[in-house]
């Protein structure tokens, strides 16, 4: 069968291969190329330049994502395969797991928000800049005059997989307060999104734990990828308290298989056994990442595997938070999915494609794909 003729349906919407040339491209700094495919909708081009706060991107208040945490620079070696102290040189990319899952939904063409705090500080103000110009609400964010924007340098392996080495001693990020939380952004969200490393230390903890009960208590879908870095931790211990600590207020959950490893002590991530344990009984989705592998999912009334794409990893940071931008782009529009297996499985393919693509480039945020990319990829799949 020819390429042209061929059309793939996604969550009940059938998408053919000639749509795609009539997308629109943006350009932004950084390498990141967003765009929300497949909308009728025409964006603004911003090269260089941040969206001022009257130009603020309108915020779909009807599956609006919010997203709570630490956004950072990640330092990213231009060679792959040696120590920190060996690479000659780092590529500068914005990150940190709740901003890449707020402009990885974006650039799928969703409605997101962020919350978080950075430094008074050029880091800090190119960050606020990148989500303006993703098309990401950041009402929320706030300025520290006293503290510097969080960094991380990433050692990569020859296979993509990373190491980090943290500087937030303490960082921007670390210091957000109760009161500087926006509640009426996070009341308008479909689903709120967060992880655990701002649950390691206060001022941050409070305010994280005092986000989630808004939201709660405002009906908002809770999401929780622990994202587990346990140097940022006292002690593997106090890591497994802290992230096991919310466990049970999230509806949706997604962990890694060496997640599951670290919290179960060592037992198997593969033995569905071990994995129900984590069900608890308000959860509505539980989803297991197995990198190229692609996920597992259970919920109350099915479970099953979501096989991934093969692809060449080149930089694996990031990839986990582009599958929960798929999913999570995918639920904000329909939380029926989660009630109809073969229609999840679908979305659970486009999330897997979502992190395939992303480690094919260096960096978190840059490498995150657009809705276009994705379902491109998916239909030479099937070709």
């Amino acid at each position: 069968m020819a390429l042209h003729s061929i059309a793939v349906c996604f969550n009940g919407v059938a998408v053919s291969r000639p749509n795609f040339a009539s997308c629109r491209r943006r350009t932004v700094k950084v390498s990141a190329f967003a765009c929300p495919p497949l909308s009728s909708v025409a964006r603004l081009s911003v090269k260089g330049k941040a969206v001022s706060d009257n130009e603020a991107p309108e915020t779909k208040d009807n599956s609006l994502v919010v997203c709570f945490g630490e956004m950072l620079i990640d330092f990213v070696p231009t060679i792959s395969g040696l120590s920190l102290a060996e690479s000659p040189a780092f590529k500068k990319a914005p990150g940190g797991a709740p901003a890449n899952v707020a402009v990885g939904i974006s650039r799928l063409g969703g409605s997101s928000a962020f919350i978080g705090k950075v430094g008074e500080d050029e880091f800090g103000y190119m960050l606020a800049d990148i989500l303006k110009e993703n098309n990401v609400n950041s009402e929320g964010v706030r300025f520290d005059p006293g503290a510097r924007t969080a960094l991380a340098f990433v050692t990569l392996r020859n296979d993509g997989e990373r190491e980090f080495m943290f500087y937030r001693n303490p960082s921007a990020d670390m210091l957000l307060e109760e009161s500087e939380l926006d509640y009426d952004l996070i009341r308008k969200a479909k689903i709120f999104h967060y992880g655990s490393i701002s649950l390691i230390t206060e001022p941050c903890k409070s305010a994280h734990i005092a986000a989630a009960k808004a939201a709660k208590d405002a009906g908002v879908i809770l999401s929780y990828d622990p994202n587990l870095r346990l140097p940022l931790w006292p002690s593997a211990e106090s890591a497994r308290e802290g992230i096991m600590g919310i466990w049970e207020t999230a509806d949706i959950v997604k962990i890694s298989e060496e997640e599951i490893s670290f919290l179960t002590k060592g037992e198997d991530p593969y033995d569905d056994a071990v994995v129900r344990k984590f069900y608890h009984p308000n959860l509505k989705l539980l989803l297991v990442t197995e990198g190229p592998d692609g996920c597992r999912y259970y919920t109350k009334d099915f479970s099953g595997r979501v096989k991934g794409l093969k692809v060449d990893a080149v930089d694996t940071t990031g990839a986990g938070d582009a599958f929960v931008a798929g999913i999570l782009s995918q639920l904000a529009v329909d939380l029926s999915l989660l009630q109809e297996e073969d229609r999840l499985r679908d979305a659970l393919k486009f999330a897997n494609a979502c992190g395939a693509l992303t480690v094919m480039e260096r960096g978190a945020i840059p490498a995150l794909p657009t809705r276009e990319a994705v379902l491109d990829t998916l239909l030479k799949s099937v070709a």
